[in-house]
């Protein structure tokens, strides 16, 4: 801090460098204690609290049903979905790709997951 400091040029008197490093760790000691007692006493009023949301399982997703969901999509929404994400490729690389836009491309991923979603949870496609 202190070489940065000089180097900038913001020490005013040089030649009490001694009493400018003494104050700056003076300063950096008491930030260090209030962060410490701050870190204490959100831990003491909030620390005992049980979690609030509990981890979610992993999911086995059924490959043969995923398959057969990607084939109810439409052509131009299965291939929006392959290109995003197994070609991992951005909306904009997709859309020139395909000659549309990349909010058209978003707006297409968007409800072709919403469709997926529905297909996989049973839902009508």
């Amino acid at each position: 801090m202190t070489i940065e400091r000089l180097r900038a040029g913001k020490v005013r008197e040089p030649e009490r460098i001694a009493s400018f490093v003494l104050g700056t760790c003076r300063m950096v000691v008491l930030e260090i204690r209030r962060g410490t007692w701050r870190r204490e006493q959100l831990l003491a009023t909030w620390g005992d609290m049980p979690e609030a949301v509990e981890a979610a399982e992993p999911v086995a997703l059924d490959a043969g049903k995923l398959a057969v969901c990607l084939q109810a999509l439409t052509e131009r929404e299965r291939t929006v979905v392959v290109l995003t994400f197994f070609a991992d490729k951005r909306a904009d690389e997709v859309g020139s790709e395909l000659k549309l836009s990349a909010g058209n491309v978003r707006v297409i991923r968007h409800r072709a997951l919403a469709r997926l979603r529905a297909c996989m949870e049973g839902e009508a496609a």
